[in-house]
This record gives structure tokens, sequence and C-alpha cells, in this order.
């Protein structure tokens, strides 16, 4: 990763590791993270970083004394993906509105910082749209084209 920008390596680094994942190549334990700063050329605080963002949207867990795991059952599809089908499986409209935080946060069993992440991805991508003192508002229904 040595082209990419210091900012934003560790995001970089967890989406390989999601992409290694969903491609079934990453099954049941991850590297350590000494094989993960060698493997990646970057610091032990940014693999960190990039396995909490994994651990915040519920793709690994980390069991003292075993290190870093794939969570077992649950979705696999990254937590933008899974906010993305809440438009169609809450039959939402354009100009409806999109669940609050803290109930996201409940239905995905994740931090309010991995959510917050999420809508910030579904705003940049025109999905939503955010009006200060009324919440989020659907502002584009989703396609299906790439998507499984």
């Amino acid at each position: 990763m040595s082209e990419a920008s210091p900012r934003g390596t560790y995001l970089g680094i967890a989406e390989a590791l999601r992409r290694g994942i969903e491609a079934g190549e990453i099954v049941d334990g991850l590297p350590s993270e000494a094989d993960l700063v060698s493997l990646h050329g970057v610091s032990r605080n940014t693999i960190r970083r990039a396995l909490k963002v994994l651990e915040a949207e519920g793709v690994l867990q980390s069991a003292p004394g075993k290190g870093w795991s794939v969570s077992r059952g649950g979705d696999r599809r990254s937590l933008v993906e899974r906010m993305t089908d809440v438009i169609a499986e809450d039959s939402l409209s354009v100009g409806d509105v999109y669940p609050s935080e803290a109930k996201l946060c409940e239905r995905f069993d994740v931090s309010r910082t991995a959510v917050r992440r999420a809508i910030a991805q579904m705003e940049g991508t025109g999905l939503l749209d955010t009006v200060h003192g009324k919440g989020r508002t659907v502002r584009a229904l989703p396609t299906q084209i790439g998507r499984s």
C-alpha cells in the first residue's frame, strides 16, 4: 500500500480484508497482526484501526488469546449494502424518512460510528439526503445493477 496516503490507509486495508472474506480466501482466523503489518507495509496501529472497522461492522470478532476471526452466522455483506437494502426491505420511497442512527445501530448491532460511516457513503452516492432538524430522507432508490 505504498502509494496510498496515510489518511485512510486503514480503510483500504479493511476493504481488502473484507474482499478476502467475501471471496472465501479468509475463512476462519486472520493472519497475525505482525503478518498483516509485513504484508501491507504499515504500522501495527494502522492494522488495528482496519480490524476495528470490520469489528464494528460485525465482520470480524476478537477473542483474547486466539486473535481475530471471521464472525460466524449473520450477514457478511458490508454494512453499507445492508443499510442500502433497508430502503427496499422497509418499502421506502423517494422522500420517505430513513431510520434513525439509533434504530440502525440496534437493527444491525453495530456502533454509531459504523452507522455514520455507512450513512456518509450512502449520502455520497446520492441515496440519502440529510435535512438539518428533520433527519435523513431517501433521495434516490438503489439500483440492483452489480448487486447480488
